[in-house]
């Protein structure tokens, strides 16, 4: 696949492994745009959402609500952290992501789509925390998140019938 002119082989979408959120799997990147609630306010991507968290001042937060999620993460950097961030950011990204697929039918069908094929943020930027570096190196923290909000929503589809 072609990323920025570059052609990147480490990506790879198949029916068992989605390695990298580009093409037809960008929904599941945190940039997509798509309507996501967090504590009450509305912000345009997870990514907004997530920086916001950062957060526990609540006019630094309204910055996040009209920005791109490129400006986002920028703007993620420079915010005064909460104090209890490090023990909070996974259950902010999982409670954003899963506000994502559950608010939008069609995000959910995509994401339920996607099988049982293993999720993976794998990336050139080396996020070694929420995806994996080229090589497939770090924790893909995001693509378990995305992977546990497929299965409870499989559930919830199933409690309808």
């Amino acid at each position: 696949m072609i990323i920025n002119g570059v052609e990147r082989d480490y990506i790879v979408h198949n029916e068992n492994e989605i390695l990298g959120f580009f093409g037809e799997y960008r929904f599941l990147s945190n940039f997509h745009l798509c309507p996501v609630f967090f504590e009450g306010k509305r912000y345009p991507s997870t990514e907004n959402a997530y920086m916001a968290a950062k957060t526990l001042d609540l006019q630094e937060r309204e910055q996040f609500e009209d920005i791109s999620p490129k400006d986002a993460k920028a703007l993620g950097r420079k915010i005064q952290l909460r104090p209890d961030w490090e023990e909070v950011k996974y259950g902010v990204m999982a409670s954003v992501c899963f506000d994502k697929f559950f608010r939008n039918a069609k995000l959910r069908s995509k994401l339920l789509a996607t099988g049982d094929a293993r999720l993976s943020e794998r990336n050139h930027w080396s996020d070694k925390v929420w995806g994996t570096d080229e090589e497939g190196n770090g924790k893909n923290a995001l693509g378990k998140i995305l992977m546990d909000i497929r299965t409870a929503l499989r559930t919830c589809e199933n409690l309808k019938d």
